[in-house]
């Protein structure tokens, strides 16, 4: 099982989380891009001892990428075409190279159903580097889109997000969102890799396919989280380790 988390999400002489220390414990990076957060100094700080992957988002610094922007869907391509140039720029200086593409925050969960902006990212990919995965929620349009254009796709969950009972995320606005407790959310996480079943907010059990299990960079006692999911699940005999790039011996430059 692949352990990811979000990273490089400071910008300028703000901080979130404790990059340094997630690196330890996650086996691939999800590096902000610039748009939502992200300046070349925390990338070139992320971009290191892990697999790469480019966090992209909506151009919205201020908004964090939370926000949903109905952008047109060339514009929102070649948006993120530049998101993708700027880490790969970065990850080769650190002697580097991408290995995947995952959205961020409200493009993420656009993604989930918006065609047109899913066709836009699955455009930005297959432009860039068709060899690169993509990483999202398990029945996303934009995943079944990807798959379409050849791209390799890969599923995620989230450690410490509540599921309601049709597997989407329960949204961050509503109570219980957000997991706090390291012990329930590594319980969870073994549960998920071992099973592959999660219990939904309400109480039902719900398949959830996953590749990988991420642990959210910006959520409180993020580095505690990540520590303790990476323990149980090695404690349950599951091998932890990033997922196999397309092409392992190709170089972006």
């Amino acid at each position: 099982m692949d352990l990811n988390a979000d990273l490089g999400e400071g910008f300028g002489h703000w901080t979130l989380g404790d990059d340094k220390a997630l690196l330890d414990v996650v086996t691939s990076a999800n590096i902000a891009c610039g748009a939502h957060a992200g300046d070349p100094d925390t990338m070139l700080a992320a971009a290191r001892g892990v697999a790469i992957g480019a966090h992209v988002g909506y151009r919205d610094l201020a908004g964090f990428g939370r926000r949903f922007i109905d952008v047109a869907p060339d514009t929102l391509t070649n948006e993120i075409l530049c998101q993708l140039g700027a880490l790969q720029a970065c990850a080769a200086v650190a002697g580097a190279r991408i290995s995947y593409v995952k959205p961020h925050g409200a493009l993420y969960n656009a993604l989930v159903r918006h065609e047109a902006q899913a066709d836009a990212v699955v455009d930005a990919v297959r432009l860039f580097d068709p060899r690169l995965a993509v990483l999202g929620l398990p029945g996303a349009v934009w995943l079944k889109r990807a798959q379409v254009a050849g791209l390799s796709v890969r599923y995620e969950a989230f450690a410490d997000r509540a599921y309601t009972s049709s597997g989407t995320l329960v949204p961050r606005g509503l109570p219980g969102a957000v997991l706090h407790q390291p012990a329930q959310i590594a319980e969870r996480c073994v549960q998920l890799a071992t099973e592959g079943w999660l219990t939904s907010i309400d109480g039902r059990a719900i398949r959830v396919r996953a590749d990988s299990i991420c642990v959210h960079g910006d959520t409180p006692g993020a580095v505690g989280i990540a520590r303790a999911v990476r323990d149980a699940l090695v404690a349950a005999g599951v091998s932890v380790r990033a997922v196999p790039r397309v092409d392992a011996s190709r170089s972006i430059a």
